[in-house]
C-alpha cells in the first residue's frame, strides 16, 4: 500500500507522467504561487537578460519570468510539464520570449556563459546528482550571473551547510541560505543565493 502511494506522488509529483501528473501539475501550480512569484522577485530579472528556470514544472515562475525577461528557457525532464508550461506560455512562447526543452539539472543543453540568471524551485531534491548540477549551473552562467534556488525544507536529505560548500565547490560566490515560510499549506523552504565572480 505504501508503496502504491509513493509510485503515484511521485507520478504526480517527483516525475510527472500521465494523467496523474497532470494533475499534479494544477496542484503545483497552486500552492507553488507564492514561491514561484517570490523567487522571480528575489532574482530580479532584467529586461536586457536571459533567464534559464531549471524544472519549471506547470510554467507559473517560467510565465513571469517571461513576462520581464528578454528571453526564459525552461528546462524540464517532464514531458508532461513542458507540455503544461507550454500551455500556459502560448503567446510568450509564440512571442520569442519563452523556450522550452528537455533536459535536467545535469544537462541542461546551455552552450557555456550563456544565461545571467537560473532560478529552481522545488526541484532540487529531485536533481540525480546535486555536485554536478552544481557545476553545470556555474558553467552556463555568465560572469556576475547570479543562482536562486527553492526548496521545500522537508524535501531535503542533507544540510543547508553541504548544499553551500557544493555551490562553492563548483565555482560558485557569495552563497547563502535561509529559511522562508510562506504560510498556508507550503512548507517552509530553503533558500541558497549564489553569485557567480564577474
Amino acid at each position: 500500500m505504501a508503496s502504491n502511494l509513493m509510485k503515484a506522488l511521485d507520478a504526480a509529483f517527483g516525475h510527472p507522467r500521465g494523467k496523474v501528473g497532470e494533475l499534479g501539475g494544477r496542484v503545483m501550480a497552486r500552492v507553488n504561487a507564492k514561491v514561484e512569484e517570490h523567487v522571480v522577485e528575489l532574482a530580479r530579472p532584467a529586461a536586457d537578460e536571459v533567464v534559464l528556470v531549471l524544472g519549471p514544472g506547470p510554467g507559473v515562475g517560467l510565465r513571469l519570468v517571461g513576462e520581464r525577461a528578454l528571453k526564459a528557457i525552461g528546462v524540464d525532464p517532464s514531458q508532461v510539464m513542458l507540455d503544461e508550461a507550454r500551455n500556459r506560455c502560448a503567446e510568450l512562447i509564440v512571442a520569442g520570449r519563452v523556450e522550452l526543452r528537455e533536459g535536467a539539472a545535469t544537462r541542461t543543453g546551455q552552450p557555456g556563459a550563456s544565461v545571467d540568471v537560473v532560478i529552481s524551485v522545488n526541484n532540487l531534491q529531485l536533481w540525480d546528482n546535486r555536485p554536478a548540477a552544481f557545476h553545470e549551473l556555474r558553467r552556463v552562467l555568465r560572469p556576475g550571473g547570479r543562482l536562486v534556488v527553492s526548496v521545500h525544507r522537508m524535501a531535503l536529505d542533507t544540510s543547508e551547510y553541504d548544499l553551500i560548500r557544493e555551490a562553492e565547490q563548483a565555482g560558485f560566490a557569495g552563497v547563502r541560505t535561509s529559511l522562508h515560510q510562506y504560510g498556508g499549506v507550503v512548507p517552509p523552504a530553503v533558500r541558497l543565493l549564489a553569485d557567480v565572480p564577474a
